[in-house]
């Protein structure tokens, strides 16, 4: 059956150590990917690569670190990556789009929108949207970790059926397999625990900044959001029709959950929370569990600053996050109804707009 495929792939594949682009990996990636959309499927693909594209291009010996010169080195990159691309694709008859984002852009629920249309619109044209981060404006604080939180983001946004994350080694293991002899592959994961977490590493190339926590963590979200994750190696022809079906050369991240609404991928993932409510322990239950929203009598205290209709943040009883919701009071209105039954609630406020604090159709568990 088709299907929808967001694929990942990472600056160490598609650049040399020294740094300049790979072309002959890039040609093998387009190749695979074509043979994906010739099977019927619908692609989008996620790149990194522009810094490490550009910075022999504009002068620099080493990879820069300083975000001035990572900018000007992604300024000339990205023309690079994006002008080999479509030589590549271009052999297969694939026309390629250009879409750059920022983390700030998912912030914004009606930017998101739009580009879910243009995205809609592409796919329906045979064309392959191909994203990366905007890195000739990017801020350090809010980069995506070399683009894995982006793709797993851009996986939710199109409610994709597969999440397919390339890198340099063929899974998670137990321990680094290129140090320890005895270590052992998971082949398959339903659940991502801390010991999973334990077991990611750091980054393995000179020329990328993702490492397998990042992957990890883009799994998380992505299993979340519904779509199921596959983060392995894509090495030989017919490996990422493999890796779709199932028998790829890596770890598969499964999900028994359904897909996100768009409000509620941007409640999760997208949005900038201003605040923390800390709730006790049978409001945590009703949240997480019940599929009750909150109500002023579990909240044991509130942190920081905000207004109704901002996004907070919402923690147990032993500060453990357990998800997002919009909020229905101010801070200082919180504060003063917090722990109370919900008749002291409307004698206390006199009037009120919603009795809850959080509506249970505007919250999400991240637990």
């Amino acid at each position: 059956m088709s299907s929808r495929i967001v694929v990942k792939i990472g600056s160490s594949s598609l650049t040399t150590e020294e740094g300049g682009l790979d072309r002959d990996s890039i040609a093998f990636f387009a190749g695979e990917i074509a043979a994906l959309m010739q099977n019927g499927h619908e692609v989008l693909l996620v790149t990194s690569g522009a810094v490490a594209a550009g910075f022999r291009e504009i002068g620099y010996v080493h990879r820069p670190k300083l975000l001035h010169e990572k900018q000007a080195a992604a300024a000339v990159g990205q023309a690079l990556l994006m002008q080999a691309y479509q030589q590549a694709f271009a052999a297969h008859r694939v026309t390629t789009a250009q879409i750059l984002l920022t983390r700030t852009d998912f912030h914004s629920r009606k930017r998101m929108g739009n580009a879910g249309m243009t995205v809609e619109e592409l796919l329906k044209q045979g064309v392959i949207p191909i994203f990366n981060e905007n890195d000739t404006v990017s801020v350090d604080e809010l980069k995506f970790g070399d683009n894995d939180l982006l793709s797993a983001l851009v996986a939710n946004l199109v409610k994709a059926q597969h999440l397919v994350i390339l890198t340099d080694t063929n899974g998670l293991y137990t321990a680094d397999p290129r140090k320890d002899p005895s270590a052992t592959r998971y082949d398959r994961i339903t659940e991502i625990t801390a010991e999973i977490y334990a077991y990611a590493g750091g980054s393995g190339s000179s020329v990328g900044t993702g490492g397998m926590r990042s992957k990890v963590d883009a799994a998380k979200v992505a299993t979340r959001g519904g779509v199921p994750v596959f983060v392995g190696r894509v090495n030989e022809p017919g490996d990422m029709l493999q890796a779709v079906e199932g028998t790829g050369k890596g770890t598969y991240f499964e999900t028994k959950l359904a897909s996100l609404s768009r409000k509620k991928q941007w409640l999760g993932f997208m949005s900038t929370p201003l605040g923390t409510v800390v709730v006790d322990a049978g409001a945590e239950e009703a949240l997480v569990h019940g599929g009750h929203s909150l109500l002023p009598v579990g909240v044991r205290r509130v942190l920081g600053t905000f207004h109704a209709g901002d996004v907070v943040e919402v923690l147990g009883p032993d500060d453990t996050l357990l998800g997002r919701g919009i909020v229905n009071y101010d801070d200082d209105q919180l504060r003063l109804i917090a722990g109370l039954p919900s008749g002291e609630v409307i004698k206390t406020l006199n009037s009120i707009h919603r009795l809850e604090v959080i509506h249970r159709d505007e919250w999400i568990t991240l637990k």
